[in-house]
């Protein structure tokens, strides 16, 4: 969430940022400069009379001690309306500062200078792209029919067991989730990532820290009688095992990679576009996240999207990189880029990762902060990426690397796979 001294002092620019968003609700920035001003004008007042009620208690005590009975009443029946109206002081400024504070939850991030305008997908900024895609012939087989004929994936077991898009894999296709996963992880720890094993059930505090709750509530599985959430990505209990903190400039940065399954509800998800691995309900992610101080947090960003290009690179995925537009931003990012690699099979291009900066939003609402070598307090910036998604890295690695005698193995996993090929 936005600090309210950068809402005071930028508003012309906070309103300017936000339309590339297509934010269309400027009269609630209004609302909310007039509701600090309202809650600052209250905290004043209350402070006042607090001030008040302490030095009337001493000059109180002073008037007993001196024998001035009748005047010590006196001022204690003052002293008592003071109290009265002071508790209604409170109650008023609890209520102002609830209602600032869910005013700024609705508030979105406010993008990078470089984001560009647009209203959706299509208006996404294409800014790099890497690798040959493979002449597979005039009928290559999708993914789905591949996992088929290679008894790698079954969908139907995983609906029968739970329902759709909760998929079962098989033999050769368990072992390659499970040496995707050691791929990616050696990868990002040999990069400086520290490997942390985390929870897959987050509670509200967690999922509002990150910026997933509200926004997204829809889209998570909540486990009601113990009021838990299931996470949609390793991104919530990582960055959250720094809520509540003060991180010494000497810490930083944090880098951490994590694996988890994730899980999302992706209500209304259904059609050609969404078959197989293209979208899942339950799937296995791995994930790096870095708290920096701001000076340092775009070159942290360059470096992000520059260790999955390695990736992408040894995987020998033809792939490219999009800057997404204000409209497609998500609402606690900054700016954005997304890595889609292409499948041959389908003719279009598969998101598999999302590299953003979040600013200081999130260590706003995580109360995430760090001091600085002169004793300042100030809040750090956090970052995250896919390092990788597994479900479309493996729909357009079993297609693009399909041959007549079976699909080849990138060369990099086959230490980690134990076979060249599935066949």
């Amino acid at each position: 969430m936005l600090a309210l001294q950068y809402i005071r002092e930028n508003k012309e620019a906070l309103l300017e940022g936000l339309k590339k968003r297509n934010f269309l609700a400027p009269e609630k920035i209004d609302e909310l400069i007039d509701l600090d001003q309202k809650r600052r004008t209250q905290q004043a007042t209350l402070d006042q009379h607090l001030a008040k009620a302490n030095a009337m208690a001493k000059e109180i005590g002073l008037l007993f001690k001196s024998g001035e009975t009748s005047k010590a009443n006196e001022l204690k029946e003052e002293t008592a309306r003071l109290k009265e109206l002071t508790k209604q002081l409170q109650e008023t400024l609890q209520q102002t500062t609830s209602a600032l504070y869910e005013l700024r939850t609705q508030i979105p991030n406010v993008p990078h200078e470089s984001v560009p305008a647009g209203n959706s997908e299509e208006d996404n900024e294409e800014v790099f792209q890497s690798g040959t895609v493979p002449d597979l012939g005039k009928n290559p087989l999708p993914h789905w029919d591949l996992a088929q004929k290679y008894d790698l994936i079954d969908f139907e077991l995983g609906n029968k067991i739970t329902g759709a898009g909760f998929p079962v894999y098989k033999g050769k296709g368990a072992r390659l989730q499970r040496a995707l996963i050691n791929y990616f992880l050696d990868k990002n720890t040999a990069a400086g990532y520290k490997e942390v094993q985390v929870p897959h059930l987050v509670n509200e505090a967690s999922g509002f820290g990150t910026g997933q709750l509200p926004d997204k509530e829809g889209q998570m599985y909540h486990v009601q009688n113990d009021d838990l959430y299931l996470i949609p990505t390793a991104e919530v209990p990582l960055t959250n095992l720094y809520r509540d903190s003060l991180l010494e400039e000497k810490d930083l940065p944090v880098c951490l990679t994590g694996y988890t399954p994730c899980f999302r509800r992706e209500a209304g998800s259904y059609g050609a576009h969404v078959r197989g691995l293209n979208r899942l309900h339950q799937f296995d992610k791995v994930e790096i996240v870095r708290i920096e101080e701001p000076q340092n947090a775009m070159d942290a960003l360059d470096a992000m999207v520059e260790h999955v290009k390695t990736i992408l690179e040894e995987l020998e995925l033809p792939y490219r990189i999009l800057r997404l537009c204000g409209g497609d931003l998500g609402f606690t990012s900054a700016l954005t880029y997304d890595f889609e690699i292409y499948s041959t099979a389908q003719k279009r291009w598969l998101e598999i990762s999302s590299v953003s900066t979040f600013n200081s939003f999130q260590a706003e609402r995580l109360h995430l902060r760090y001091k600085t070598k002169d004793g300042k307090k100030q809040n750090v910036h956090t970052l995250n990426g896919s390092s990788l998604a597994l479900p479309r890295v493996v729909a357009g690695m079993l297609e693009n690397c399909q041959t007549n005698e079976g699909i080849v193995i990138p060369k990099v996993l086959v230490p980690y796979t134990g076979f060249e090929k599935i066949d």
